[in-house]
């Protein structure tokens, strides 16, 4: 058999695999929206690091960290630094908002911003731009997933048919397992991250240079400029790297599927643990990135730095190794493209369709919605994917800078009584439109610092004085409630 033949047998073995494991996984359940969405709230310590890490650790963490490696050079660390200290907010935010899911059966972020502000309006508006914004997200595995299948198969596989394939793989599993799907594919995709980072990070090296620090030692002495700030760029300095570090940092859990996924946990104490043990696989990520400095040397003047992890691969292992390569990274894709769809669904139909057109509606057809919604959001996001040109970082970027302004009312929300509906709704407004002016004027970054956490500031600016001068909200969550609820996380 060819190489190209050997290799895409394996990856097509993995997938097939990881799919089987997902049409089972909610076998013998009733899949009422409470089971699909958010798995009953039952998942333990393990289930939740490994759902937790197969919806953060993407095709983003697999081919855009190393792809930023390759063509920004130093820029690229900031993944470390923002992954780390988003573990240490959720550490303090997340057991409460799983305690207020567990009193008032909330099962996504809409949710989560009705409940609090007593506003309809509010969560109306926070589930259309989550909408909006899960999407760049969803193109990265979708544009990742087609480059695997591409340099695996020696360009003999067309991107367009890979993420045509895997995009109807994870529609379907995710209609039939929901979130058990995701949780159980996300063993397999683990395993094999871990053991496709540590192949790559420690035996290039070795292999080429003889260890990393003779390949740091020709980098510095070939490429000087990828070992400091800006690295290859004129824009990202220390200024953007901060900035860039706070405002991913305070976005980490944001995202609606990664909050979402707060629910799912047996109990508050389970996230506080699992913020502690998480950050253990960050540690991946070292091998990842020494990878894309490697390939700098080893595959030099590739147009697209996204490639630059597999066609590495390509040339230094044998091709049935590329194939778990290339597997692992398909299920890097797959997980969280699979979360991504199942929550962009429920909100689509609970928070947005139910409230606008048929507040009759109970929560089994509900959930029959959600499952329909993830068939046509699956073929949407497939189309999206088709045209687009940005690197999978730039993509995540946009989507982090829009989601992030989300923020302010989350945080202030759970610790700060004053806070109304008025003020959430004009601070996320104004935040999305300087995030809007500015990067679609290519004014990012804006004097050196993101303008997404420009955004930021100016959106914790707004919430607060206009709580500030608007009358306080005439039903907040009791005080004694809040009490409670700081006792019972701690």
């Amino acid at each position: 058999m060819t190489p190209s033949v050997v290799a895409m047998s394996v990856i097509f073995f993995i997938v097939l695999v990881g799919s089987v494991v997902g049409f089972c996984a909610g076998a013998g359940r009733k899949m009422d929206l409470e089971e699909w969405s958010i798995a009953g709230r039952s998942f333990g310590l393990l289930f939740m690091w490994l759902l937790m890490a197969g919806e953060i650790y993407t095709t983003f963490a697999f081919l855009g960290a190393s792809g930023w490696a390759y063509s920004r050079g130093g820029p690229a660390l900031y993944i470390m630094a923002y992954i780390t200290l988003g573990y240490v907010i959720s550490f303090y935010i997340l057991p409460y908002i799983w305690e207020l899911g567990r009193r008032h059966g909330l099962q996504t972020q809409s949710d989560f911003f009705e409940k609090r502000y007593r506003s309809k309006g509010l969560a109306l508006l926070v589930s259309f731009f989550g909408v909006i914004f899960v999407i760049p997200y969803l193109q990265i595995q979708l544009t990742g997933l087609g480059i695997i299948v591409q340099v695996a198969s020696f360009d003999q596989i067309p991107r367009n048919a890979s993420m045509l394939i895997a995009v109807s793989l994870v529609a379907l599993f995710v209609f039939f397992g929901g979130m058990r799907a995701v949780a159980w594919v996300s063993v397999i995709k683990d395993f094999l991250m871990i053991l496709a980072a540590l192949s790559i990070g420690i035996y290039v090296p070795l292999h080429y240079f003889g260890g990393v620090s003779p390949l740091f030692h020709t980098l510095a002495a070939t490429h000087p400029t990828h070992l400091v700030m800006p690295g290859a760029t004129k824009t990202m300095g220390h200024a953007w790297f901060i900035s860039t570090v706070i405002l991913s940092a305070c976005g980490f859990y944001m995202w609606p599927h990664t909050f979402g996924a707060a629910f799912t946990a047996k109990s508050g104490e389970t996230l506080r643990r699992n913020a502690i043990v998480t950050p253990l696989y960050t540690l991946s990520l070292v091998f990842i990135l020494i990878a894309g400095f490697a390939a700098l040397l080893i595959v030099p003047g590739l147009t697209n730095g996204d490639m630059s992890l597999l066609m590495l691969a390509r040339k230094t292992f044998p091709a049935w190794f590329l194939g778990v390569i290339g597997g692992a990274g398909a299920l890097t894709a797959m997980v969280p493209a699979a979360i991504i769809l199942l929550t962009a669904s429920t909100l689509f139909a609970k928070n947005v369709f139910r409230p606008l057109f048929a507040p009759q509606l109970t929560e089994d057809s509900v959930a029959r919605l959600a499952k329909a919604t993830v068939l046509v959001l699956a073929m949407a996001s497939f189309g999206l994917a088709l045209h687009s040109s940005s690197t999978l970082v730039a993509l995540l970027l946009l989507g982090y800078a829009g989601v992030t302004q989300f923020f302010p009312g989350v945080v202030l929300g759970l610790f700060w009584p004053r806070v109304n509906a008025f003020g959430v709704a004009a601070g996320l407004v104004s935040g999305l439109l300087v995030v809007a002016m500015l990067m679609l004027s290519h004014r990012d970054p804006f004097h050196g610092l993101n303008a997404g956490f420009l955004a930021l500031v100016l959106n914790f600016v707004v919430t607060v004085l206009t709580s500030l001068v608007t009358p306080a909200q005439s039903n907040p969550l009791p005080l004694n409630e809040e009490a409670e609820l700081g006792a019972s996380v701690r």
